[in-house]
């Protein structure tokens, strides 16, 4: 840091919609030439704070000075103009225009009223030169990878005299030596005295590149650290929080399935160095029948990317896919469902339900996928299977013909089950089941994960809440930064504090 004094300084900021309260009372400072790391679980009230910061939500209550003085800003573009730029994971730059292009939009050098095409291409080149970065300013921006994307667009935002850059996931689809090339260029812009906030679920670049960390939790300020004083595990304690006491405890299952039927037996799936290129690294994991192996990590750790390689949602590009010992071909979502492959995406609303159908044309919608259309399943027969699983996961209101969108968020998820459950699938995929839901439909939940598995399913478990995996899985694979960093069986001995620990060092387990 160059500067005792802040460049920007947020205190109190609170800010309210219907029913939740995203923020309450948060501070957060910037000092010149500092790349400060904001860091939390999700929902804990970041990007909500980086759009109060940037203009996009105006606070409730709470103020914003930049360097010293009282600011408002109404727009994004009226915090850009004050010296606050922002560079999003998904690259807001048009691709079909030359870098140049994109660099200098709107600001144009002109000449006789006509863009000075000859001048804008070298201001361009000379000022990715300073960032030392040599590419072809007159190419196409699309033609170059999402890495030199980004960095064209922190070029831009420097060239706008950024005394706040907000670099928000920049890191999430690029590769090692993506990564390392952007951390230069990070690097380059805080020698320039610029002021960085940075955030990432990924916890080895936090400590790479940021010199201060602030942590949020559940909207709250839980506390600025230099993260020379914050060991990683004490970052990752203060993310999830101790606060998993104060909710009201959940009746335990009173069984779980035997894993000693797993020792000599064929995996009913097996992942061999199953990866993908800006996703998740090679991994191998092998689920037997009547076995839940959960997935514990951090959000961004990689979870859910390792979900939608097995189930073809993602194409692989590193690996295979054995299904009872014998290499199979998943491609796609519906390879996976010929395999009895089924996937419980953690977003019920976007990528599971569809809110105008009703709970039966919800719950026979995979098997009618996997049948094809030119099958239809006859009315007698979706009747009674819709009935089945109505009365067996206790759905409610009881209703087939009721519209999916009018019910609860917990019988929401049970349609959601009932309509993979439906299928008979070899293995089971539940991506966060029990998220945002009740606590006694989490509890139903979870007690059916039990009686599938004693029924001899395979299932594989993911869930933010570690001790939700600990009570249901039988082994624990742990991710870090989207790579499967170590794979325990939850014998005695293993806790949250545990998991915890090898979250933060990545260090091998087994």
């Amino acid at each position: 840091m160059t500067d005792a004094r802040p460049v920007l300084t947020m205190r109190g900021i609170t800010k309210r919609f219907p029913g939740v309260t995203a923020l309450s009372e948060v501070d957060f400072r910037l000092f010149p030439g500092e790349v400060h790391a904001l860091m939390g679980e999700n929902g804990a009230g970041k990007s909500t704070l980086l759009k109060v910061l940037t203009g996009a939500y105006t606070a409730d209550s709470g103020t914003v000075e930049l360097d010293g003085a009282p600011v408002h800003f109404a727009t994004p573009l009226q915090a850009q103009q004050a010296g606050i730029s922002t560079v999003y994971q998904e690259v807001n730059l048009c691709t079909n225009l030359s870098v140049a292009e994109n660099i200098f939009i709107g600001r144009e050098p002109r000449r006789f009223g006509a863009v000075h095409w000859r001048e804008l291409r070298r201001r361009a080149a000379e000022l990715l030169a300073r960032l030392q970065i040599e590419i072809d300013v007159s190419a196409d921006l699309g033609t170059y990878s999402l890495a030199i994307q980004q960095m064209v667009a922190i070029a831009r935002a420097l060239d706008v005299d950024a005394k706040v850059l907000v670099l928000d996931e920049p890191t999430s689809s690029l590769d090692a030596s993506e990564v390392s090339e952007l951390f230069r260029v990070m690097r380059r812009a805080r020698e320039a005295g610029v002021a960085i906030a940075f955030v990432t679920h990924f916890l080895d670049q936090v400590y790479e590149i940021s010199d201060r960390i602030t942590v949020l939790r559940n909207g709250r300020l839980v506390g600025e650290y230099l993260t020379a004083d914050l060991p990683q595990v004490q970052l990752v304690k203060a993310m999830i929080g101790k606060d998993l006491e104060a909710l009201e405890r959940l009746e335990e299952p009173k069984e779980k399935a035997s894993a000693a039927r797993t020792q000599n037996q064929r995996p009913v799936v097996e992942a061999v160095e199953l990866g993908r290129r800006g996703s998740v690294a090679p991994f191998s994991i092998a689920i037997h029948a009547g076995e839940v192996v959960g997935l514990a990590g951090l959000l961004g750790s990689g979870r859910t990317e390792v979900a939608r390689l097995l189930f073809g949602a993602d194409r692989a590009d590193h690996g295979r896919i054995l299904v009872n010992g014998e290499p199979v071909t998943v491609r796609t979502p519906r390879g996976a469902i010929a395999h009895n492959i089924a996937f419980c995406s953690e977003n019920r609303r976007t990528e599971g339900l569809v809110g105008e159908l009703t709970v039966r044309e919800n719950i026979i919608l995979a098997l009618q996928a996997a049948r094809g259309w030119a099958r239809p399943i006859p009315r007698r027969r979706q009747d009674e299977l819709v009935a089945k699983y109505i009365s067996a996961l206790q759905i409610n209101p009881p209703d087939p013909n009721l519209a999916v969108r009018d019910l609860s968020g917990g019988n929401q998820q049970k349609v959601m089950l009932a309509r993979w459950l439906i299928t008979e699938p070899r293995l089971l995929i539940l991506d966060e089941p029990t998220r945002g839901i009740d606590v006694g439909a989490k509890a139903e939940i979870q007690r059916l994960v039990v009686q599938l598995a004693d029924g001899g399913m395979a299932l594989l478990f993911i869930s933010a809440e570690l001790e939700e995996v600990l009570r249901l899985s039988h082994k624990i694979a742990i991710l870090r930064d989207r790579r499967v960093v170590s794979e325990i069986a939850n014998s005695e001995g293993v806790d949250a504090d545990r998991i915890m620990a090898t979250i933060a060092s990545g260090a091998q387990e087994s």
